[in-house]
């Protein structure tokens, strides 16, 4: 089976977690320091804190910028649901703002008339390692006074404006097994505000800043030893590993040029192809999930990110925002196919001719 995605981890990878069982020392060393200092060069940001995953690092952002019950925050209705989940952990209220058709990100054009008095964030979500438009979105949080949260867990190393995704406002990345780069579980925060550092820090460990005085309520999002071990050797290879991505993205697009019923991932300079997701429209012979169960015979691993929008789903029925047509149609016809370092050409020849297969026919 041609999987998904694929971890890539190796002897480095095994030393490094070695090193640390055989130290004793599982939490509170010096690993995780030593990840959130090379994470934050990495981004160019001051200060990068390590979280238990993705969404604790949400959390965690959100709580930071005081962000309570009664408070609106702007995003996305396509994204995996930890996106909005974070809000309403807050007790905050998601509002969903449709997105572009092209690039599956926020659409900044219909943020604003979505602002009101209870608006304390935008929170733009980089969508299968594609930059949402910054520009405009800084610029809007910049003329209302609005904090800026990144959701950056799919877009590890993704630029836009000369700039690493997670470095405009406060960025929130995952380490899950399927990212492009991998800790098993795990996330982090980037920032350069020194006082929400501060405040994360304090709220990922039990709100205590000195061992056993608690100065406010807060959670166990700690990133462990282990964990940390394995990210500073894989954040060593994701420049490697997001250049085989676009390498494999470009060969897969011109092995599949030519097949009606196709729309292609949106191509922009420092995207980093945490997903390979194209459209799979009317034109086509075939409908999209007819297509994922054809590629699944033919031993591989096709995907849809994501069938229903947030908005969509029923453990948020009570926070519809009318119809947002453009995300409920791509939700329609998306189709994720493999697109990891760990392809070879043939691999990518074979994907291609059982595509064409799927929606035109043919030996």
């Amino acid at each position: 089976m041609i999987t998904i995605a694929k971890p890539l981890l190796g002897e480095e990878e095994k030393r490094a977690v070695l090193e640390v069982l055989d130290s004793g020392i599982l939490a509170h060393g010096k690993k995780v320091k030593e990840f959130e200092e090379e994470f934050a060069a990495f981004v160019g940001v001051t200060h990068a804190i390590a979280t238990s995953n993705g969404t604790t690092a949400l959390h965690a952002a959100l709580l930071a910028h005081d962000i309570q019950e009664g408070d609106e925050i702007i995003t996305s209705p396509f994204s995996f649901i930890a996106t909005a989940n974070a809000i309403r952990m807050c007790g905050a209220t998601p509002v969903f703002v449709d997105i572009d058709e092209k690039t599956f990100n926020i659409n900044p054009e219909l943020i604003e008339k979505n602002i009101t008095e209870k608006t304390k964030a935008i929170l733009p979500v980089h969508l299968f390692g594609l930059p949402a438009d910054m520009e405009q979105i800084t610029a809007i949080a910049e003329r209302y006074q609005l904090a800026v949260i990144e959701d950056a867990c799919q877009a590890h190393g993704a630029e836009v404006l000369g700039k690493k995704v997670g470095s405009f406002g406060t960025g929130c990345f995952s380490f899950y097994a399927t990212k492009n780069m991998t800790t098993g579980e795990g996330g982090m925060i980037t920032t350069d505000d020194r006082k929400i550092a501060e405040r994360v820090r304090t709220i990922i460990n039990h709100g205590s800043v000195q061992r056993y005085y608690h100065d406010a309520l807060g959670y166990n999002y700690r990133l462990t030893e282990i964990a940390a071990a394995l990210g500073l050797v894989q954040l060593k290879k994701l420049p490697g590993y997001n250049e085989a991505r676009k390498q494999n993205a470009a060969q897969l697009t011109a092995l599949l040029r030519g097949i009606p019923g196709l729309i292609f991932p949106f191509s922009q300079e420092g995207r980093v192809f945490h997903q390979y997701t194209l459209r799979v429209t009317e034109k086509s012979a075939k409908k999209r999930d007819d297509v994922v169960h054809f590629l699944a015979d033919h031993g591989i691993q096709a995907a849809v990110f994501y069938p229903v929008p947030i908005h969509k789903q029923k453990a948020y029925s009570g926070y519809e925002t009318g119809s947002l047509p453009v995300a409920e149609c791509i939700a329609k016809e998306v189709l994720s196919l493999p697109i990891h370092p760990g392809l070879e050409p043939e691999d990518l020849a074979y994907i291609a001719a059982h595509l064409h297969k799927a929606l035109v026919g043919g030996d």
